[in-house]
């Protein structure tokens, strides 16, 4: 019986240190695998990290663009329109010049065809 038990024993004591031998590599590969995971996931995290500050930036410059780009656009309609409203003033004073200088034409030929008629009235009497 002592034999039975000590054989036992021995071969318990091999299967155990074969196993833990096992174990220990696949302790040692599971670990690397969870520092592997770990930096790369904190690598990965770094770089969304940097990725969304360049987004923000770019969307920040995007921004700052179209408010420039429309107080031009404002500013410019405002000169055209100060443009145009100076042109059509310039346009109305030459018409009522045109109308004025039509006007006294009209009253001077009136004036000139009255005194020809008249000269002919003085004529004939």
């Amino acid at each position: 019986m002592k034999k039975l038990v000590l054989g036992t024993a021995l071969l318990l004591a091999l299967g155990m240190s074969f196993t833990s031998c096992r174990d220990t590599k696949k302790a040692e590969s599971v670990e690397e695998a969870v520092e592997n995971a770990a930096e790369a996931t904190k690598e990965a995290a770094s770089d969304a990290v940097d990725a969304a500050g360049e987004a923000v930036e770019k969307a920040g410059d995007a921004v700052e663009g179209a408010v420039d780009a429309a107080k031009e656009a404002g500013e410019n309609a405002v000169e055209a329109a100060g443009e145009a409203v100076d042109n059509a003033a310039k346009k109305a004073g030459e018409t009522v010049d045109k109308a004025v200088d039509a006007a006294g034409k009209a009253a001077d030929d009136a004036a000139d065809a009255v005194k020809k008629e008249a000269e002919k009235l003085k004529a004939s009497h």
